[in-house]
């Protein structure tokens, strides 16, 4: 069982509801993504999910797309990422992922990819882009290394496609809650109620919505249906108009609110 897997089991064995927050490496500098992924450990995230600037980012919101347009700017690269995943793992224990796309892995070279990033302490890759059919390009790496290779499910995503899905799913299988890019707004997380549970009575690896949760609110309402939630855009928000303070202040406010849905 992986770090992230075990996490997630960990805290649904005690009641309580993970907590996953995206932030763009790099962002403004690696020394302030560093110190923001210790402050929000702290602040009460289960797992940190370390975005690695892209220039078309497919499926990244406004904000997300500004943070990592900033820091391609200031110099931001795979090898950099690669050296503060090593540093944060010397210093913290939470269990990290790393989120990015199928070209900067093509041209780092996907063996290399994996085996460099298995050593430096990351437990997950997440690779939007890199649907079921073309998962052969990563996972074999994947799997040599011991990383997981999170999966996408999506409110469209069939009954017949879901089997495939959760086959070869590892780490957790992340639900969009609703189509289109990241980034804050409203959703009706009750529509994803059926396929959770479709997805639930085929396989015990945890389930995390994704996309649009920008409140502690919509963070509890998402948690009623899966057993973490990943929020990216409303941290990284926070993180850029006002500081590491806030961005963990506001992942504070997520984790007492999920706490207290859960009656932990």
């Amino acid at each position: 069982m992986s770090k992230i897997t075990e996490k997630l089991c960990d805290l649904k064995a005690a009641g309580r509801k993970g907590l996953i927050i995206y932030l763009t490496a790099g962002y403004p500098d690696y020394h302030v993504t560093f110190e923001t992924v210790k402050a929000l450990a702290t602040a009460g995230a289960d797992i940190i999910e370390l975005g690695l600037p892209f220039s078309d980012p497919m499926a990244d919101g406004p904000i997300i797309q500004q943070a990592a347009t900033q820091a391609l700017a200031a110099g931001a690269t795979t090898g950099k990422l690669l050296e503060l995943t090593a540093h944060i793992r010397r210093e913290a224990s939470i269990p990290l992922a790393v989120m990015t796309y199928y070209n900067p892995v093509l041209q780092y070279g996907a063996e290399r990819f994996a085996a460099d990033f298995a050593q430096a302490g990351v437990s997950g890759l997440i690779i939007p882009d890199v649907p079921l059919e073309e998962a052969s390009a990563v996972e074999p790496a994947c799997l040599k290394t011991g990383l997981d290779l999170i999966r996408f499910l999506a409110p469209t995503t069939t009954p017949a496609r879901l089997k495939d899905i959760y086959r070869q799913a590892s780490g957790f299988l992340y639900c969009i809650s609703s189509t289109g890019v990241t980034g804050v707004r409203q959703i009706d997380y009750q529509q994803l109620a059926p396929l959770l549970a479709a997805v639930r009575r085929e396989t015990d690896l945890p389930l995390a919505i994704g996309f649009g949760i920008g409140s502690p609110a919509a963070a509890c309402q998402a948690a009623q249906h899966a057993d973490a939630v990943i929020v990216g855009s409303a941290v990284m928000e926070r993180l850029m108009q006002d500081g590491v303070e806030a961005a963990a202040e506001f992942t504070h406010s997520l984790r007492q609110a999920l706490d207290r849905e859960c009656g932990c």
